[in-house]
């Protein structure tokens, strides 16, 4: 009776190992591709997309759900393939400064911590991400300097006032 429990306890062990293993990556190793909006002219926002690949060395590491947080908001990630993640976010224009924005990846268990921190009103900066991914938007066109509009009124007006000097040259 007590071999079985013996070899039961150690069934028992193993499988809580290989459970607590694959519920965390370790050692991730990301690749990125980044997409933003580079025409500002005629939208309200612009539109960030983030796609990614993650491996992982242990086993099934690439398999758990995944959140990030961005500008200080948490969001699912969507796999979006074997290993191939995607993330996206959108901002106001005027928000949406050029630079670098940082993505910090988080497993389910530490997704729970900066969760318990921001209920605690801590500062989610102290949760260990899983990883951190730093992307560049070198920015957005949000049109000319002078809108056509002001410059076509300007020459006109431009126009009429050499019309007018002239004619009052030839009169005189």
């Amino acid at each position: 009776k007590m071999v079985k429990f013996v070899l039961a306890s150690i069934v028992l062990c193993c499988a809580a190992v290989s459970f607590s293993a694959a519920t965390s990556c370790t050692n991730p190793d990301v690749k990125t591709n980044f997409y933003s909006t580079t025409d500002a002219t005629i939208v309200s926002q612009i539109g960030f997309v983030t796609e990614f690949t993650l491996k992982c060395s242990n086993a099934g590491g690439e398999k758990l759900p995944l959140f990030v947080e961005v500008l200080g908001k948490l969001a699912p990630v969507v796999r979006i393939g074997e290993n191939k993640y995607q993330v996206s976010w959108n901002e106001e224009i005027k928000k949406a400064g050029s630079g670098k924005y940082q993505i910090r990846l988080f497993d389910e268990e530490s997704f729970a911590a900066v969760r318990k921190a921001q209920r605690a009103g801590e500062d989610t900066n102290s949760v260990k991400p899983l990883t951190t991914v730093t992307v560049h938007f070198p920015g957005a066109y949000k049109g000319p300097w002078i809108n056509s509009e002001i410059l076509a009124t300007g020459l006109v007006g431009f126009v009429a006032y050499v019309a007018f000097v002239t004619r009052s040259k030839l009169v005189a």
